[in-house]
């Protein structure tokens, strides 16, 4: 394939992947790692450098969500906190344990979260305070541990947990919850997958830089609608991609 027109089309990939994730709070490796693979990467290579590249999700997504000053520090410190190591367990064994039948339980529960959001209409237009004693912060942390650990293995659709997950145990609604994700799991969870991915298998370097620019663009322009259109448009799109998501995942797990 011609490089001009590769370079192009990982460009075009990444722009859509990320900026719909950015909108709908999760999602990009719904068709960018798909597309990765179809290019004729090996999962291993196709996981590490999809991860990489989405790394500038988070980045993009910060540069404009950072200017609504709308993260609160210590609750961005609980999810890195529980998450984080969750993250690492994950990328650490997923290279050695064949995959199919936990893509097809994984796009079940997906699919499902999108049908579950469809039928609670009112679920994530507003906000309400909840679970913030001890007992809720613990479960809200064992969530973020185990999304954390998906996040690290399988990584088609794990922004989109944390989403539906702030939103039901926590009580956020869409669109700050969205915040939330793409700045800490697009930006710290995808990093530290990444480096722990790419210590352990190749990584496809001469694609980074146009999947980085396209997740850039992509993650800024996303979040910029997701602020402007505010938490009804975002739900309509975490809905579409949950079960795009989950539609994927069964494919694939039983192919």
């Amino acid at each position: 394939m011609d490089v001009v027109l590769e370079q192009t089309m990982l460009f075009v990939i990444s722009l859509a992947a990320n900026g719909l994730s950015a909108l709908a709070g999760g999602g990009a490796g719904l068709l960018q790692l798909p597309a990765l693979l179809f290019l004729g990467l090996a999962f291993g290579t196709a996981l590490a450098t999809h991860k990489i590249a989405s790394v500038a999700l988070g980045v993009g997504a910060t540069f404009r969500h950072i200017r609504e000053k709308s993260i609160d520090p210590r609750f961005a410190g609980f999810i890195l906190l529980t998450g984080l190591p969750g993250v690492v367990l994950g990328a650490l064994v997923i290279l050695a344990v064949p995959d199919d039948i936990a893509r097809l339980v994984l796009g079940v529960f997906t699919a499902g979260l999108g049908i579950y959001s469809w039928r609670s209409p009112q679920l994530g237009l507003t906000s309400a305070v909840k679970h913030r004693d001890l007992l809720g912060w613990c479960i809200g942390g064992l969530g973020l541990f185990f999304i954390g650990f998906l996040n690290g293995s399988i990584t088609s659709g794990t922004g989109l947990f944390v989403t539906i997950w702030l939103v039901v145990w926590f009580g956020f609604d869409y669109q700050r919850a969205v915040t939330y994700t793409l700045i800490l799991v697009g930006l710290f969870w995808n990093g530290f997958g990444a480096v722990t991915l790419a210590l352990q298998t190749e990584v496809k370097w001469e694609w980074i830089p146009a999947l980085i620019l396209g997740a850039l663009l992509g993650g800024y322009f996303g979040a910029h609608l997701s602020i402007a259109k505010g938490s009804r448009l975002v739900k309509r799109s975490f809905e579409c991609v949950t079960v795009a998501v989950g539609a994927s995942l069964i494919i694939d797990g039983l192919i």
